[in-house]
């Protein structure tokens, strides 16, 4: 094992260091005594636990520190990670299904997110995966994946939409 490797395992483990932005608005972490610039955090499991398991990454994608929970860090780090994450992210959470194309794939959807109204090409009925009893996954035509955290939250409008897609 190399130096390098060894002092990654020390640094991923470590729950005791500090971060900052540099000049160019870049994370910097201070962990063990050693400065890693232009560090990312990443999420273990984005959809179903997004505050919990967060590793930050160097510009190598070598993990230098893990976070168990975001709440276990200072309010500052959290909004410096949750910044980064909004950033690099882009996974808008369906609120309402206004309108579909067809019932039939490939069809066009008209749709209300988190992040504003949108369309999305559903090229076929498999790019709709269930994630879990309440919760879907649908992939768009573009790649860009659609969360839909909870069927229930739906108005009836859309679920009877959703429902022919099922």
């Amino acid at each position: 094992m190399n130096f390098h490797q060894n002092d990654r395992r020390q640094s991923s483990r470590s729950t005791n260091f500090t971060l900052a932005r540099d000049e160019d608005g870049m994370l910097v972490l201070q962990c063990n005594g050693i400065m890693h610039k232009g560090v990312a955090p990443v999420r273990a499991f984005p959809i179903a636990a997004p505050h919990e398991c967060v590793s930050l990454v160097d510009q190598n994608s070598h993990e230098v520190a893990w976070i168990e929970s975001l709440d276990n860090v200072s309010p500052d780090m959290r909004s410096m990670i949750m910044e980064d994450l909004a950033y690099r992210e882009f996974t808008p959470e369906i609120r309402r299904i206004v309108s579909v194309s067809s019932f039939a794939t490939p069809s066009t959807w008209q749709i209300e997110t988190d992040r504003g109204n949108a369309e999305l090409l559903l090229k076929a009925e498999d790019h709709v995966r269930r994630l879990s009893h309440t919760a879907l996954l649908i992939t768009d035509g573009h790649g860009i994946s659609f969360l839909l955290r909870n069927i229930e939250d739906l108005d009836s409008h859309s679920r009877k939409l959703l429902d022919r897609f099922l």
